[in-house]
């Protein structure tokens, strides 16, 4: 069962057995952040805590942030993120209101700027909630371990993705990530960079594991982890 969180009066995370999703008010509608992992109901669990109508936005489309979109008839999503979803379904994937980089979605007197976060899927995004300087992450920036294998990870543009937030860094004071501890600070950022790039180099080797029977690399530093191929 889902852990309602309330965060402050205007929002609110949703733990969901490792993974978790937000619920952000404004002063004229509400928006589901991602919809978990174990949660087909998870409209039915945000209703209960507003009265607003609820439109949901997608960090991304992998499995453990969709299980509770079929429950809406559309819903915010990079159009890049396509073909990940359709694992779910060709149908749900006619139901993406396509965002890019730049566009605001306000909520009233909420307004969220999307910004494109390319490298842990084609279209992952990050969210700037601006009045209270918040950046969502999703699975990007984090201290637990980040999925970085498989053909829809691509480890060189994560670290391009993430020298592009710290152009944003002025902007905002805490992160509110998808998974691990909740709020990370923004210094987290740089950590992540500099590990992924050292893994580019090849300057650390990694424990070899099986992973959903995935043969992969676990390279573990003291702020997070990264999932690699071998």
């Amino acid at each position: 069962m889902a852990d309602i969180i309330r965060v402050n009066d205007n929002t609110y995370r949703i733990e969901d057995g490792g993974v978790r999703f937000f619920l952000l008010t404004g002063e004229k509608r509400a928006l589901m952040i991602d919809s978990g992992m174990n949660t087909p109901d998870a409209k039915a669990i945000v209703e209960g805590l507003t009265d607003l109508p609820i439109e949901l936005l997608n960090t991304h489309a992998d499995r453990d942030h969709v299980s509770g979109n079929e429950a809406f008839k559309h819903f915010y999503m990079s159009p890049n993120e396509a073909d990940n979803l359709k694992v779910k379904g060709d149908d749900l994937t006619k139901r993406i209101v396509p965002v890019r980089e730049g566009d605001i979605i306000d909520l009233g007197n909420r307004p969220l700027e999307i910004i494109d976060n390319p490298g842990h899927t084609p279209g992952s995004i990050a969210i700037l909630d601006i009045n209270n300087r918040v950046l969502i992450g999703g699975d990007a920036i984090q201290d637990g371990n980040i999925f970085m294998f498989g053909p829809q990870r691509n480890i060189y543009d994560y670290v391009k993705s993430l020298k592009h937030i710290l152009t944003f860094k002025h902007r905002f004071d805490t992160i509110y990530p998808s998974h691990g501890n909740f709020p990370v600070e923004p210094g987290l950022i740089e950590q992540l960079i500099e590990g992924a790039e050292s893994i580019i180099r090849g300057e650390v080797t990694g424990e070899e594991m099986d992973l959903f029977g995935n043969p992969i690399r676990l390279y573990k530093f003291p702020y997070a982890g990264f999932f690699g191929d071998r």
